[in-house]
Formats: C-alpha cells, sequence, structure tokens
C-alpha cells in the first residue's frame, strides 16, 4: 500500500521509513477473509486477548512476589490483602488461565471438526500444538507458586513422572528439583520460567498468525477461496463480531472473577505448604485432569507418561492421520459420529481426573484413553479410506447466498484437496 494514502504527515513520515502502518493497515483492514466464519472462529482472538491479560496481570502479580519456600505464600497473602486491588489482579490471573485454556481447547476442536489441520495449513496447526504445550508448561508452573499444599505436592508428583525415563530419569529429576527434593531451588527456577515462557508463548502466536495469513483462515464449509466473491475485509466485520463475542466471552468471566473466584481451584492451596502432610487426593488444575487421567490408566509408570505426553503428540501428527480428501465435518456423516464420541470421551477423561484412582473410575478412564487414541490412530485413517463424504458447494458466495448446502458440486473427493 502507498503511504500517500494515509492523510497524516507524520504517519506518511514514518512509514516511508519503516512501513508498519501499511502493514497494519493491510493486515487488519484489507486483509480478505472468508465471508462465512461463524462464530466459533472467535475463540482465536479471544485467546490472544487473554494472553495479553495474563502478561498484565502475570507482570504486576511479580512485582510483589517473593519466590523463596519462607515467603511465597506470605507474600501472595500479602497481595490479596494489602496491595491495592491485588485480590482483584490476582482472581482476574487466577480464572484468566482457565478462561485462556477455554478459549484454546475450543479452539482446538473447531479446528478438528472443520479439517483446520489439512494442507496447506498443517505448520499452522503444529504451531497451535506447540502453543498448547508451552501454555501446559507456563500454568503448571504458576500453579507452583503459591506454596501451598497443591502447589508443592502437585509439583512433586508431576516432576516425579521424569523419574520413569530409563538411565536418565532419576538425573533429570534431581536437575528440576535443584536439589533431592522439591525446595528452594525448584522454586526459583519455576518462578523464572514462569515468568519467560508467556514471552515464548506470544513469539510463537505470532509466527502463527503469519502461517495463517499465508493461506488464510479455513471456513465452516472447508473449501478454498475462489475469489474476491468469497471473502470480505477484515475490517469492520470481523472486528465488530469479534468485539461482540469478546463482550460475551468477559460476562462468565467476569462472575467467575467476582462471584466465585476460587471455584475453579482448590481449597487445600490456601493451606501452607509442608512436607509432611500428604494431602488426602492430588489433583492438577481440571484443565490438565484429560491428560492426568489418561497417565493414571495405564498400570505400568513409564508407559503412563508415554501415554499422557502420546496423547499430545498425537496432535503433531494429525494432518498425516486424516487423509480424507474434505476438510469440513459438516459433509462426513460418519466423521461426525466419532468426532463427537471423542468430545464426550474427553469430557469424561477430564471428570474421571479429578476421582480417585480406585475402583470403576480407573476402568473408564482405561476405556476412555483407549477411544482416545482408536479416534486419531484407527478412526480417522480408516475414514479417509472408506467413508464417502457428501458433494460440496462450487464456491462459499454460492453456498452464502445460494443457501446452506448450495447446489453440488462434483463429488467432494475429487474436487477438493485436503
Amino acid at each position: 500500500m502507498s503511504t500517500a494514502n494515509f492523510t497524516n504527515p507524520v504517519v506518511r513520515w514514518v512509514d516511508h521509513r519503516l512501513p508498519i502502518f501499511s502493514f497494519l493497515h493491510h493486515e487488519a483492514h484489507e486483509y480478505p477473509t472468508p465471508k462465512n466464519l461463524s462464530y466459533w472462529w472467535n475463540f482465536g482472538s479471544l485467546a490472544g486477548i487473554m494472553l495479553v491479560i495474563m502478561l498484565v496481570t502475570g507482570i504486576t502479580l511479580a512485582m510483589h512476589y517473593t519466590p523463596h519456600v519462607d515467603y511465597a505464600f506470605n507474600s501472595v497473602e500479602r497481595i490479596m490483602r494489602d496491595v491495592n486491588s491485588g485480590w482483584l489482579i490476582r482472581y482476574i490471573h487466577m480464572n484468566g488461565a482457565s478462561f485462556f485454556f477455554i478459549a484454546v481447547y475450543i479452539h482446538i476442536f473447531r479446528g478438528l471438526y472443520y479439517g483446520s489441520y489439512k494442507a496447506p495449513r498443517e505448520l499452522l496447526w503444529m504451531l497451535g500444538v506447540v502453543i498448547m504445550l508451552l501454555m501446559m508448561a507456563t500454568a503448571f508452573m504458576g500453579y507452583v507458586l503459591p506454596w501451598g499444599q497443591m502447589s508443592f505436592w502437585g509439583a512433586t508428583v508431576i516432576t516425579n513422572l521424569f523419574s520413569a525415563i530409563p538411565l536418565v530419569g532419576e538425573h533429570v529429576v534431581t536437575w528440576l528439583w535443584g536439589g533431592f527434593s522439591v525446595d528452594n531451588p525448584t522454586l526459583n527456577r519455576f518462578f523464572a520460567l514462569h515468568y519467560l515462557l508467556p514471552f515464548v508463548i506470544f513469539a510463537v502466536v505470532v509466527l502463527h498468525i503469519i502461517a495463517l495469513h499465508r493461506f488464510g483462515s479455513n471456513n465452516p464449509l472447508g473449501i478454498d477461496v475462489k475469489g474476491p466473491q468469497d471473502t470480505i475485509p477484515f475490517h469492520p466485520y470481523y472486528t465488530i463480531k469479534d468485539a461482540f463475542g469478546l463482550f460475551v466471552f468477559l460476562i462468565p468471566f467476569a462472575f467467575f472473577v467476582f462471584f466465585a473466584p476460587n471455584f475453579l481451584g482448590h481449597p487445600d492451596n490456601y493451606i501452607p505448604a509442608n512436607p509432611l502432610v500428604t494431602p488426602a487426593h492430588i489433583v492438577p488444575e481440571w484443565y490438565f485432569l484429560p491428560f492426568y487421567a489418561i497417565l493414571r490408566a495405564v498400570p505400568d509408570k513409564l508407559f503412563g507418561v508415554l501415554a499422557m505426553f502420546g496423547a499430545i503428540a498425537v496432535l503433531f501428527i494429525l494432518p498425516w492421520l486424516d487423509r480424507s480428501p474434505v476438510r469440513s465435518g459438516s459433509f462426513r456423516p460418519v466423521f461426525k459420529i466419532f468426532f463427537w464420541l471423542l468430545f464426550v470421551d474427553c469430557i469424561a477423561l477430564t471428570w474421571l481426573g479429578g476421582k480417585p484412582a480406585e475402583g470403576w473410575y480407573v476402568t473408564a478412564s482405561r476405556i476412555a484413553t483407549v477411544y482416545y487414541f482408536f479416534y486419531f490412530l484407527v478412526a480417522l485413517p480408516l475414514l479417509s479410506i472408506f467413508e464417502t463424504p457428501k458433494p460440496l458447494p462450487k464456491s462459499i458466495s454460492e453456498s452464502v447466498l445460494g443457501g446452506s448446502g448450495g447446489p453440488a458440486a462434483a463429488p467432494a473427493a475429487a474436487k477438493e484437496k485436503a
């Protein structure tokens, strides 16, 4: 874009030497976007906004936090009681983590249903999985910082998992702890990494957006943009839509912050950490529970750890497991059944992860774990071969203007690449 289009002389002068305004104008104003994006596409921007909220509140909290085992718990209490609006900042940060994961998990399931991981967006999808992994690492380390009972014992249990690694496991655990138990060196390095990793996440998010803009957004139909008739400018259409989505999203967020700030946490974390008293039931935060259930479903420690990390690793190879030429689940009737079973399965794993590892809870966890891996490693490859998808519309504009289904084009498998 020419700098002559800017009326402000200062903007023109800066943009001629550093074309940042032209870049922003193109990416936010002129960027062509499929005209049929639904509200499920809002959750990407919502996740980005939650990341900014977490960064701002986290930096503020770090100014008042003391990363020492003798003072950490009391410093958090001081933030809550003595720092101006400290209670509000901490509750926004605490519940913001949960709502960040809610936005990201919905974003992932939308991508799973509409095939946003398929060519040519494989790298976009893989960067998204990297973001999720970094979020999990950051959230786990943040959960340790209040130095309550669940913080201490959660850190002890989760870091101990690395001892299952043959030959080097014990050395890895000692390195993570900075000694022979979870103690002050552990808290210090977790605090340092918890402060650092959000900026790494921000950098990967930038790469994620660059990869997104390389081929544009996927859409509910899963078909490629055929021309300008299929797109509308991102601004003002989707900026207004995102703003409305943000307003709706902030309503339940504000409810939890002001009326139920500790609902998503654990009461044991308001008890100072005591290495001599083990809680009756050690559980991580709710967003880790599906993976925790998978870990406990496998009786062998090493294979349990492999299954837990494998549940995330399988997402990296998903673009090559699902070889169906049709992206959108809307045109794949058999796929829909398996997908919604996966959704129910993940809800079940979340619930089971918070239950004691005994009785029928273990059996149910094993069944749910088997289906999770069956979906990705067996069902999707077989559906790619045997499923007959419905015919696709010829274009986005035809579907938008001519009805939900639009006139049928040639068979989907012949017309549309993954």
